[in-house]
């Protein structure tokens, strides 16, 4: 500040100045107030100014009195000179009364001779040089004594402290033995009570001991029975065991046995007059085997089989002699009528012999075997058909070859690498995480974010940001976990909400429509972990392990523990639900020219394929029921009377052959389809008008070109 510095200034010339540079003596600061006082006082005569008139004037009196003038000149000049200055008597010598007081030796005589005219010029300059000494002197002495006083008053204080401080000590030392006495007393007593105590403690342990010990006689007794009884429980059960696998392996013998008849009866005669495909059944036959030595298989591995095994086990010798028996009734049926053929043969050559002899009334062929109600039987696939198996594999080979380009990206040992990819693989989840029913217009921001990231324009994640050309592998590692990501919130997200099929389904077609190949990785995650949206039934071969047959059905199995039905059910709902809405929705701000990727087409194929199928046990009712209460009404304003044609062929013809193998514990969704298949009838009764015409025909006409739609179009 700029008072400081003048404040330093004036300081500074403070100290440059002539009092600035006087010297001031330590002991005058010492001495404080008392000289004050003295300089204040008023001067007086000392006691000691006799001495001095006796023992130093009579010297002046030595001079001669002629040389006055000279004298009073050099004692002016000598009270000038610094030697004459009042200072200690140690550094000026010649000046102290003791000097001056020994005047008879001879070394006294020549320093009086030779100090006598330089110092002891003026009377009145020796008289006040005397009386300052004798100032000093006595002052000097006062001092002295003030503090031989002080220090005697210092000792009788320290001395009185010290007897005081013994005094306290051994009241101290008192108390303190009084105390250690008293918590001594209390020690023992403490003691001796605590002593009291432990023996009457240590009798009542002594009592509960012997009260334990006849109660751990009597629980070893029991746990000695209980293991007695466990190890006969055990026994019987190995018992048990042993003759469950015993069963096991005589019934494996007899499914083989019935096996071999199976395969011998294919290549009985007239088999091309048979209705059930051979092919069929022996590959029913096999799976039936192997499914019986699976089970045998892992009993073996994991102890003795359990009575649910042998009722597998049994179910599966049912289902074999069953097979056998209608293989055995077809044949049957074969002969005869392979008898009746060559009967009529025989009959219209007798009849043409006898025509050529004379005419005679022609009789009426019989007419063709029918099944109940006037339809003719007719056995449905069991494979899917070699071109959707073949784009089911194209895809499966489009994910393995994706697999394998970023695969340097995921066996990564780098550490750079490595946040590269978790960065990339939370860009392109979390923006999936967010759809929900409930995101409203933030369905753009995240559409616009997934764009972005596979165009290879940067993009904030995780308070950074991250691009694709991070690394020449990013696309693929992207697209492959976005894709993923799609089909696991199906699995997860609709299963449990089926509402939010929709918004995840439109963001996934627009990604579709603008990124091809993130389509087609969807497509091979979906139909590997649901391969009924191929649809595709997975065979079981020789030698496959139980537990990977049930992971290519979509069971998720953990730990050698299949999941239940209930939760596979739902997951399986959950992504039919998911890729129903994908095929009827369309990214609402894309071009509106180009055709959806992946349309209607492709779920009217899917339903068509599955209908021509033979029905699974509660997933194929499931999955029908699904996907027509989520894009049936989109099918519907599609295909119109087709839709309806489907519609009464699945209520009429394959309704029932779900009900024929729906076990009465697999109810559940059988009966939500048979509801909605009434409701949908009912509807289809009274119909808008322009359809109903056709859709009457529909109902009335029962021939198949009616249920292939030609004669609709005819008309």
């Amino acid at each position: 500040m700029p008072s400081e510095g003048r404040c330093w200034e004036t300081l500074q010339a403070l100290r440059s100045s002539e009092k600035g540079r006087l010297c001031y003596h330590r002991d005058w600061l010492l001495r404080g107030e008392d000289v004050l006082e003295e300089c204040m006082s008023l001067p007086k005569l000392s006691s000691y100014s006799g001495w001095v008139v006796d023992h130093v004037l009579p010297h002046t009196q030595e001079n001669p009195p002629s040389s006055e003038t000279s004298a009073s000149s050099r004692s002016a000049s000598a009270l000038d000179q610094p030697s004459c200055v009042p200072g200690s008597p140690v550094r000026t010598p010649a000046c102290s009364p003791s000097s001056s007081a020994t005047p008879d030796g001879p070394e006294g005589k020549h320093e009086s001779r030779h100090t006598g005219p330089m110092v002891l010029q003026s009377s009145r300059g020796i008289q006040v040089e005397g009386c300052i000494r004798m100032y000093e002197l006595v002052h000097r002495m006062r001092g002295a004594e003030g503090l031989r006083q002080w220090q005697e008053e210092q000792e009788r204080k320290v001395r009185a402290l010290s007897e005081m401080a013994c005094e306290q000590l051994k009241r101290f030392d008192e108390r303190k033995e009084l105390q250690h006495h008293k918590e001594l007393r209390d020690f023992r007593e403490v003691m001796e009570k605590s002593s009291r105590e432990a023996l009457g403690h240590q009798e009542k342990l002594k009592a509960e001991h012997r009260h334990r010990a006849k109660i751990l006689n009597l629980k070893l007794r029991e746990a000695e029975q209980q293991r007695l009884k466990q190890a006969e429980q055990e026994r019987l059960r190995k018992e048990e065991g042993q003759a469950r696998l015993r069963s096991l392996y005589a019934l494996q013998e007899e499914v083989l046995h019935l096996n071999q008849q199976l395969d011998a009866s294919e290549a009985q005669p007239h088999g091309d007059l048979l209705k059930l495909d051979p092919a069929a059944l022996r590959t029913r036959g096999n799976q039936l085997c192997s499914l019986v030595s699976g089970i045998i298989r892992t009993t073996s591995e994991n102890g003795f089989p359990t009575a649910e095994d042998q009722a597998v086990a049994e179910r599966a010798l049912q289902e074999m002699r069953d097979l056998l028996t209608s293989l055995q009734q077809e044949i049957t049926r074969a002969r005869e009528d392979k008898r009746r053929q060559d009967e009529e043969a025989a009959r219209e050559k007798r009849q043409e012999s006898k025509m050529q002899q004379g005419p005679e009334v022609p009789r009426e062929a019989p007419a063709p075997s029918q099944g109940p109600g006037g339809k003719q039987n007719e056995d449905l696939q069991v494979k899917v058909q070699d071109s959707t198996m073949q784009w089911y594999q194209q895809l499966q080979d489009a994910s393995s070859q994706c697999v394998l380009a970023f695969e340097e990206l995921t066996n990564s040992k780098d550490s750079q690498v490595k946040k590269i990819k978790m960065d990339l693989q939370k860009a392109a989840t979390i923006p999936v995480s967010q759809i929900s029913t409930i995101a409203g217009s933030k369905l753009k921001e995240i559409f616009d974010k997934i764009h972005s990231l596979l165009s290879g324009k940067p993009v904030q994640c995780g308070g950074h940001s991250v691009s694709v050309t991070l690394n020449p592998q990013g696309l693929d590692f992207v697209q492959y976990k976005l894709a993923e990501k799609f089909v696991k919130q199906g699995e997860e997200e609709v299963a449990s909400h089926h509402e939010a099929a929709f918004p995840i389904a439109v963001v996934a077609s627009g990604i579709w429509e603008l990124h091809p190949r993130v389509g087609d990785l969807i497509l091979a995650h979906l139909h590997r972990k649901c391969p009924y949206s191929v649809p595709f039934y997975p065979a079981f071969k020789e030698g496959m392990a139980l537990e990977d047959y049930q992971r290519m059905l979509g069971y998720q199995v953990k730990d050698s523990k299949v999941e239940q039905q209930d939760n596979f059910l739902k997951r399986m709902s959950g992504m039919i639900r998911l890729y129903a809405a994908i095929i009827q929705l369309r990214w609402p701000y894309g071009s509106r020219q180009e055709i959806h990727p992946h349309g209607l087409s492709h779920g009217w194929r899917w339903l068509a394929q599955i209908l021509n199928m033979e029905p699974l046990s509660d997933v194929t009712a499931t999955l029908l029921f699904d996907f027509l209460e989520v894009c049936g009404n989109a099918l519907m304003k599609q295909y119109q009377v087709q839709f309806w044609k489907v519609i009464l062929l699945i209520k009429e013809d394959y309704f029932p052959r779900i009900e024929a193998v729906t076990s009465s514990g697999q109810m559940g969704s059988f009966i939500r389809l048979k509801q909605f298949l009434e409701n949908s009838a009912l509807w289809s009764v009274s119909p808008p008008s322009p359809q109903g015409a056709a859709l009457h025909h529909l109902l009335l006409c029962r021939r198949p070109c009616c249920l292939r739609g030609s004669c609709l179009r005819d008309e």
